[in-house]
């Protein structure tokens, strides 16, 4: 069987429709919410999930996932709940799970562990953030994939070269940052996004998913009729934090997210 991964973009690519890609903080704000949160996404039609395990130092975030995974590390969670968690959601559903990390947190549990646990899980694809891709080589442990495919980033600032290299490795689809910085919500999109889109394309044979600022429906529909696939994670995470309290946490989340996809699937 291909990975689930790979099945949704044909898919989705036979019917002329982008995918969109939702982030959450595993844990934040507890582990049962962060549950009934998957599983909204996912009921809201939502093509990809993305799971961050909480980090105590997220570099590359910015504050609205900083502190989600302040309060999730606050609730207990942690990589092996992370992947409980993973676990619990793929008794119900088949929809991709992207594990989205920094290194250190999967380093400590065990590199060739953590992908044959996650594996084992339900996890289908890996973005590790501060791991490049030639350093990865350099060392025999860290290339144990247990079938999960790395997921690449690649940033504005990414020479064609370095885009040609990182390609190489790359499996599922590249995430391309749509803008320097650290994760947030914006007011707009870049000028130049529909260039360094088509470069891409160029460039390389994977679907293209834009994230980074993504937060509104009418910024997924403009990155819906360039790219192959739209993320959203800051918008959601905050929504989720500003909902934290409520009993209809799942069903709130579910109509927040809904026009966002639905604007997402015009091409």
């Amino acid at each position: 069987m291909d990975n689930r991964i790979n099945e949704t973009f044909k898919k989705l690519s036979s019917q002329g429709s982008s995918a969109f890609v939702a982030y959450l903080c595993a844990g934040d704000p507890n582990f049962e919410k962060s549950l009934a949160a998957m599983t909204a996404l996912d009921r809201a039609g939502a093509d990809i999930i993305e799971v961050g395990i909480p980090f105590s130092d997220p570099l590359a975030d910015g504050i609205v996932n900083q502190m989600a995974a302040a309060r999730a590390l606050n609730a207990g969670m942690d990589t092996h709940r992370t992947l409980e968690l993973v676990k619990k959601f793929r008794s119900s559903s088949s929809t991709p799970i992207v594990i989205f990390t920094y290194l250190n947190p999967i380093y400590n549990y065990g590199f060739e562990k953590f992908h044959h646990d996650a594996s084992s899980s339900g996890v289908d694809g890996i973005l590790i953030l501060d791991l490049p891709p030639d350093e990865q080589v350099l060392n025999e442990e860290l290339c144990k994939s247990e079938g999960l495919l790395a997921i690449r980033l690649i940033a504005p600032t990414t020479p064609n070269e370095r885009v040609a290299e990182i390609a190489k490795t790359a499996e599922g689809f590249i995430y391309y940052v749509s803008r320097e910085g650290v994760t947030g919500q914006q007011t707009s999109l870049s000028n130049e996004l529909d260039s360094q889109v088509e470069n891409l394309k160029e460039l390389i044979d994977l679907p293209i998913v834009v994230g980074f600022g993504i937060s509104t429906p009418e910024q997924a529909f403009e990155v819906a009729k360039i790219a192959d696939g739209v993320v959203v994670g800051s918008a959601i995470v905050d929504f989720i934090d500003q909902n934290k309290e409520s009993e209809n946490l799942h069903g709130n989340l579910e109509d927040f997210v809904k026009p966002l996809i639905e604007a997402s699937k015009v091409k």
